[in-house]
């Protein structure tokens, strides 16, 4: 396994803030309450379209704390979580321990070739900067099995929010942490260039105390034979 710390993407940062938060997130966020009953919609999909296939592994990449882990073992999915920060790990599987989580990075996934027949990155690729984008997407591509299913869900538009305020008055910690917005578009290509096929899409207007669209994109790995 690739260590944050050796990760040329060198997403640090990213893992200090998460610990810092995990268990005030875990508690104010135990379930998908956050989520727009359409969000879930498109889990649900998802989840139907992976468990309909006769093998329900899924790895749910950028796990945090377990929340969507379990929404998704519900539906009947056979779930594997990973995240970046051990707060997030610990806390998911003292929540969940029925569950297997595994510290690890999205850019360097700790798990061979073709593995799963789903995975989920819900709002994980917010913090990979623009640069390092294709190679979460292809190792996402690397861990699927030709015909398994991609979900991702992010902020749509373009350019880097600063979230260190919101996370202080949310979760009362002073963090340093951003989060970069990405249009669909341009997420469809980086998931065709991964050897993937765009099946659907869902972006929505935000709602209450949201600044941005929120984006879904569910795909489909090619088949060996196309």
């Amino acid at each position: 396994m690739t260590s944050p710390a050796s990760d040329p993407l060198d997403l640090r940062g990213v893992r200090r803030a998460y610990d810092t938060v995990a268990e005030d997130y875990a508690t104010l966020l135990p379930d998908t309450r956050a989520e727009a009953p359409v969000d879930l919609a498109m889990v649900d999909a998802f989840a139907e379209a992976v468990t309909s296939g006769g093998d329900a592994r899924v790895l749910d990449a950028g796990c945090g704390p377990g929340r969507m882990s379990r929404y998704l073992t519900d539906r009947g999915c056979l779930v594997h979580g990973v995240d970046l920060s051990p707060g997030m790990i610990a806390r998911a599987r003292r929540d969940h321990r029925d569950l297997m989580f595994t510290v690890g990075s999205l850019s360097a996934l700790p798990y061979p070739d073709a593995r799963f027949a789903g995975v989920l990155l819900w709002y994980s690729t917010i913090h990979t900067p623009p640069a390092g984008q294709a190679r979460v997407f292809a190792e996402a591509a690397r861990v699927l099995r030709p015909g398994g299913h991609l979900l991702v869900g992010f902020q749509a538009g373009d350019g880097t929010r600063d979230l260190s305020a919101a996370f202080r008055r949310r979760f009362g910690h002073e963090i340093r942490l951003a989060r970069h917005r990405y249009p669909p578009d341009r997420v469809a290509a980086e998931i065709e260039a991964a050897g993937l096929r765009e099946e659907c899409r869902l972006v929505r207007r935000a709602r209450g105390t949201e600044r941005d669209d929120q984006a879904f994109l569910l795909a489909t790995a090619r088949r060996v034979n196309g």
